[in-house]
């Protein structure tokens, strides 16, 4: 029968430490939760990714012609990405630009055929 005991308050002992110990992780871990997320740095890939997503929906908006790989790049890797396409067969361009600002993730700059369609910049209040 003493043996029998023994081994129940072993078992017993260790569930109770079990708990204790997951109970501390989770503290822990809420506390790690509550800290803030480091400040995004922008990546020439995220920001390519942005602009692949919102442009060619635009384009083919304004356009009817879907788009699909840009013809020309260009970036500052910081604040900034602008694609090119050029219109093929049957396409309703010849040339569409667009440019997509990391810090906002909007379409700043939209020029087809060389028509200004958008430019933020252009109605940015003067000061």
């Amino acid at each position: 029968m003493a043996k029998k005991q023994t081994i129940i308050i072993a078992v017993a002992a260790v569930a109770v430490l079990g708990f204790l110990l997951f109970a501390v992780n989770k503290q822990q871990g809420n506390k790690e939760q509550t800290k803030e997320p480091a400040p995004q740095v922008p990546s020439p890939i995220a920001m390519q990714g942005m602009a692949n997503q919102k442009c060619p929906k635009l384009i083919q908006n304004k356009t009817g012609s879907p788009v699909y790989a840009p013809s020309k790049s260009d970036t500052d890797q910081k604040t900034y990405v602008t694609l090119e396409w050029t219109g093929g067969k049957g396409a309703n361009f010849k040339t569409a630009s667009c440019t997509v600002l990391f810090s906002s993730g909007a379409v700043s700059k939209l020029v087809i055929d060389d028509q200004v369609l958008i430019d933020v910049a252009a109605n940015a209040p003067k000061s």
